[in-house]
């Protein structure tokens, strides 16, 4: 699976306080989630080369961003 870059530059750079908002009261940091985005960017969004660990936060923190327009 390949992630779409553009939409996940957008997610990281601009809608930082949707990703805060996710994470609040699950005890994830922001930054853990934007960290697996930033990984995911680096390796041309390859989500193959994700931990189990890292697998899970994407799905459950960037995937339903992703699917979401921009507020």
């Amino acid at each position: 699976m390949k992630v779409d870059l553009d939409s996940m530059k957008n997610l990281l750079s601009r809608r930082g306080d949707e990703i805060e908002k996710s994470v609040a009261g699950t005890g994830y940091l922001a930054k853990t989630v934007m960290g697996v985005g930033t990984f995911l960017l680096d390796n041309e969004g390859d989500v193959d080369l994700l931990t189990a660990k890292q697998k899970a936060t994407f799905e459950r923190f960037l995937l339903p961003l992703l699917g979401k327009p921009p507020r």
